[in-house]
């Protein structure tokens, strides 16, 4: 077990003008002790701290002569040592300190010239010194033995984490190790106060952000954080196209979570300019210009990862996120009381969706083009529309089965969305089989690497420069309570959610969903009889939708058969459920 000692700090970025104006998530740094240290060679002892975390050591020097040591820092091992020359941006660094006897010293490599390169890197307090990621150090030259008590990580994490704040639990024993994972990617990657792309930049970008907060929500009860990394982003946005619309995702997840439009509405007018309407044709679809086509244009990212996409001026994905922050801001302008606003977003959105699905939707094969012009038909012309319900309903589950046979032909990134469109769609066995599938495209893949924090792509041959510690490839933090547990808000501030569990082949599950109200407990069991036992907060009500077997026949509560309606694959309960409750599938 890792030992720990609170030091509480504010963030201070002296640094970044901006950073003053607002009220940043607190930071600290938090003293782990090290599971295991190791003589490795003469004169040289591994410490192992167990898992990477953002940060530098604290020695506590024993009385005696004056000494000199050479500290290595790494977060990858090569044959039993710390790793010289990692690949890409994973992190090695070493530094000669000169130590009095009975001395306390903070030990740290110098700081990587882009961590810190302004006005665009995200500065941690400078009475922190330098922090890295590392999760062993190698120490030449220390007299004597060294105990676990004259060494400690300080790491840097949020102040408002809790680790009992959210949990989850199945029969997979691969999925549990994933969740661990990526729960703790998201706890690790809170060390700047705000969200940033991984220790190669430390910058905010806007998709990034967005899969981060879904996860910080799912797995913290925190929603400064998120907040504080959108006001950073409206001032200082980075260049990809579909990066504008996912300002709205955050904003409208934002006012989902919490139900705060006194947050939302001072912010709701600056939303306006990241729907690119400049950009819009007479029919409601964004048209890209040539520059735009050739470089804003991400579709996924890195470059590799685009499944052969073609580019052209009217670009499917593009259009997709169009459509979908319509949609959004339509409801969050109904929320905010600008009803007027609110119907002209739905009419833009119904316009181009129409347009939409009549230019760029290949009927004959229920699945869609690149863009108009090309009959190219990537996986991610067809993931991204599903995710955000814009298939016609007719052709849902077409679209589907054609996803299921494309396999993960898309990144970390796209993942968020391609597994939101198969667990939407009742594709909840092969999205859990891609999840833990024996590939090196999977998230098993980073989990048998023994990574501590998810990497930025699946493997180092797909992207070279990658970092060993981006929260966009920690996904299944939220991909697993809201859809494996199947709880996620139907209206602003879970005053209405949904419980709708995606089974797959799992026997059980639980676990613990964090919401501003309290958290939710869910709890359920698939076998001869599906079960499952709620626990809601207070001032929450939900609607349920249970799996229905081809041979169950009705819904069960304490022996007796409740009012729900089969549709489709479910049992929706007819009433709204509240507090406690247990129901039978028979």
């Amino acid at each position: 077990m890792l030992t720990r000692h609170i030091i509480t700090l504010p963030l201070v970025l002296s640094l970044s003008i901006f950073f003053a104006k607002i009220e940043a998530a607190p930071v600290h740094l938090v003293e782990e002790q090290a599971v295991k240290i190791t003589s490795v060679a003469p004169g040289v002892v591994l410490v192992d701290f167990g898992r990477v975390a953002f940060g530098n050591i604290l020695i506590n020097t024993p009385q005696g002569k004056p000494q000199e040591i050479t500290v290595h820092f790494g977060e990858s091992m090569e044959k039993d040592r710390i790793n010289r020359k990692p690949p890409g941006t994973v992190r090695y660094a070493s530094i000669t300190a000169q130590l009095q006897g009975g001395e306390k010293k903070v030990v740290a490599p110098k700081a990587d010239e882009r961590n810190i390169k302004q006005p665009a890197a995200v500065l941690t307090p400078a009475e922190w010194g330098v922090v890295l990621p590392f999760r062993w150090v190698e120490i030449e030259g220390w007299n004597g033995e060294i105990t676990a008590a004259q060494i400690k990580r300080q790491s840097a994490f949020a102040t408002t984490w809790d680790d009992d704040a959210a949990h989850f639990s199945c029969s997979d024993e691969k999925l549990n190790r994933i969740w661990d994972l990526c729960k703790y990617s998201i706890k690790a990657t809170t060390f700047a106060g705000v969200y940033v792309d991984g220790d190669r930049e430390r910058i905010p970008y806007e998709a990034d952000a967005y899969l981060n907060q879904l996860s910080h929500y799912a797995t913290d009860k925190d929603v400064q954080m998120a907040r504080d990394t959108y006001d950073r982003l409206m001032k200082h946005p980075t260049w990809p196209t579909e990066w504008a619309s996912h300002m709205i995702f955050m904003a409208h997840a934002d006012l989902m979570h919490t139900g705060d439009t006194k947050w939302l509405t001072p912010r709701f007018e600056a939303l306006k300019t990241k729907l690119l309407l400049n950009r819009a044709r007479a029919d409601g679809l964004l048209v890209s210009n040539a520059a735009q086509v050739k470089r804003d244009d991400i579709v996924d990212w890195p470059v590799a990862e685009r499944d052969g996409f073609v580019f052209k001026p009217v670009n499917t994905v593009v259009n997709a996120f169009h459509i979908r922050s319509l949609e959004m801001m339509a409801e969050m302008a109904n929320k905010l009381n600008r009803k007027e606003e609110s119907k002209t977003y739905d009419r833009m959105a119904n316009t181009a969706l129409i347009s939409f699905n009549e230019k760029l939707f290949d009927a004959t094969r229920g699945i869609y083009r690149d863009g108009e012009g090309t009959d190219h038909n990537s996986i991610h012309a067809t993931l991204f529309p599903l995710a955000f319900g814009l298939v016609p309903k007719e052709q849902q589950s077409t679209a589907t089965a054609w996803l299921e046979k494309r396999g993960m032909a898309c990144s970390v990134y796209a993942a968020q969305y391609l597994f939101e469109g198969l667990f939407q769609n009742e594709s909840s066995n092969y999205a859990l089989s891609l999840m833990t599938a024996n590939n090196d495209r999977s998230w098993s893949h980073m989990v048998e690497s023994d990574t501590t924090i998810t990497w930025e792509a699946w493997d180092q041959r797909y992207k070279p420069n990658q970092d060993w510690n981006h929260a966009w490839g920690a996904a299944p933090a939220n991909l697993l309570p809201r859809f494996v547990l199947g709880a996620q808000p139907l209206t602003p501030g879970w005053t209405n959610a949904i419980i709708r569990p995606n089974i797959g082949s799992l026997t059980k599950a639980a676990g613990k969903v964090p919401t501003p109200r309290g958290p939710i407990l869910i709890d359920w069991k698939n076998g001869a009889t599906f079960e499952i036992s709620l626990k809601l907060p207070q001032g929450t009500r939900a609607q349920v939708q249970l799996p229905a077997s081809a041979s169950s026949t009705g819904v069960y509560s304490a022996s007796k058969k409740i009012n729900a309606a089969r549709v489709g694959q479910r049992w929706v309960l007819q009433e709204p459920v509240s507090g406690d409750a247990t129901f039978i599938v028979k």
